[in-house]
């Protein structure tokens, strides 16, 4: 897609800090980190989210690069949160398939406590 900001970011067109990249995806450090640690993971073909037609080869592939990504970024000891946020509810920015890899600070549990969603 064109006026992706993921796509250019997979490109080259616009810079990006680069923790891994093979011939699937790409990973890079998110410009608005929520943790000490908090990296993206991103197919190189667009997918606008989950239920784009997702192959489940290149799921399969995402997933097996958060060990590699956790260990580049130093929580593969210590653990991390891994999300994908998909769908209006979600509070996703970018649509464009990605894996928040999250860590670096002990992490709460999540609630739904502070959740704006309506009855």
């Amino acid at each position: 897609m064109s006026d992706c900001l993921f796509c250019k970011l997979v490109s080259g067109e616009i810079p990006s800090a680069k923790v891994y990249e093979d011939d699937v995806c790409y990973a890079f450090d998110d410009i608005e980190p929520e943790a000490p640690v908090h990296t993206l993971i991103v197919p190189k073909k667009h997918y606008a989210n989950l239920q784009d037609d997702v192959p489940p080869e290149l799921l399969g592939h995402l997933l097996s690069v958060v060990p590699k990504v956790a260990e580049l970024k130093g929580v593969d000891k210590t653990g991390f949160r891994c999300v994908i946020n998909t769908g209006e509810d979600s509070a996703a920015t970018v649509a464009h398939l990605h894996i928040h890899m999250l860590g670096g600070v002990k992490m709460g549990r999540f609630t739904f406590e502070n959740s704006q969603r309506a009855e």
